[in-house]
C-alpha cells in the first residue's frame, strides 16, 4: 500500500472508519478534511445494485444542480445558419459550423467540456466518434445534448450553470461532482440532495434488490467519507 502523506493522515484521524455519516455530517466533514491549497472538488461516488452488462440495467441521466459545480464550462455547439447565430448569442464558446472546425476536432482538438448539436448537424458530429466518444463528448439525445435550434439557449444555459450528466460505469459505480470546498455546507447539501433524487428516479425497472448500495463523499486528494445509504435516499432540501 502506498504511504499516505501527513496531511492525509491528519484528515483521516477526523473520521470514524466504522461510521456511516448522515448526508449533513458528510458534507461538513468534506469541507473540514480537505487540505489542498487549491479549491478542491467535492465528489460523490455511488455503488449501485445493477448489472451494467445488461442494456436494461443502464443508469444514465442529467440533472441541474441548484448551485452548479463551481467550474467554468466550455461549450461547443454543432450548428449552422440560424442555429449557429442562436448558439453564439446564447453564450456558446465555440461554434462548429464549418469543415475547418470539424477537421480540427478530427485531428484531436478537444478544448471544450460539453458538445451540443442540432439534429441536422449530427451527421457531421457522428464522424468524430473516435475523438469524442472515448472522452464522453459525443452529443446524445438521452443526455440532452441534441436539441432543436430554438432550444439551444436553454441547453447552453443549463450546462453552463450546473447541469451534470451521470452514467454508470462497468463496475456499477457512478462518479459525480457536487461542487467545490469553497461552497457552503448548505450549498453542497442541496446539490447532493438534488443529485441523489435524480439517481433514484433513474433506477431501471429491471433492477432488483438494493439499488443504492454504498455512497462515499470525498474531496480532491482527501479521504473517503462513508454516507448512510438509507438516509441519503430520503434527504430533503428543507432539512
Amino acid at each position: 500500500m502506498a504511504k499516505r502523506g501527513k496531511n492525509y493522515r491528519s484528515a483521516l484521524e477526523k473520521l470514524d472508519p466504522e461510521k456511516n455519516y448522515s448526508p449533513r455530517e458528510a458534507v461538513e466533514l468534506a469541507k473540514e478534511t480537505s487540505f489542498t491549497k487549491f479549491d478542491a472538488t467535492v465528489e460523490v461516488h455511488v455503488c449501485l445494485g445493477v448489472d451494467p452488462r445488461h442494456a436494461d440495467q443502464q443508469v444514465r441521466d442529467t440533472v441541474v444542480l441548484p448551485h452548479g459545480i463551481g467550474k467554468t464550462v466550455r461549450v461547443l455547439v454543432f450548428a449552422q445558419g440560424d442555429g449557429a447565430r442562436i448558439a453564439r448569442e446564447a453564450g456558446a464558446d465555440t461554434i462548429a459550423d464549418d469543415d475547418e472546425i470539424i477537421k480540427k476536432i478530427q485531428d484531436g482538438w478537444t478544448d471544450f467540456d460539453i458538445a451540443i448539436s442540432t439534429p441536422d448537424m449530427m451527421s457531421k458530429a457522428g464522424r468524430l466518434g473516435r475523438v469524442l466518444g472515448p472522452r464522453g463528448l459525443m452529443p446524445n439525445p438521452k443526455a440532452g445534448t441534441v436539441v432543436q435550434e430554438d432550444d439551444l439557449p436553454r441547453a447552453i444555459n443549463e450546462v453552463k450553470t450546473g447541469r451534470v450528466e451521470f452514467r454508470v460505469d462497468k463496475t456499477a459505480n457512478l462518479h459525480m461532482s457536487i461542487g467545490k470546498v469553497s461552497f457552503t455546507a448548505d450549498q453542497l447539501f442541496e446539490n447532493l440532495a438534488v443529485l441523489m433524487q435524480a439517481v433514484k428516479r433513474a433506477r431501471p425497472a429491471a433492477s432488483k434488490g438494493t439499488y443504492i448500495k454504498k455512497v462515499t463523499l470525498t474531496t480532491t486528494m482527501g479521504p473517503g467519507i462513508r454516507v448512510d445509504s438509507n438516509l441519503v435516499q430520503t434527504i430533503e432540501l428543507n432539512e
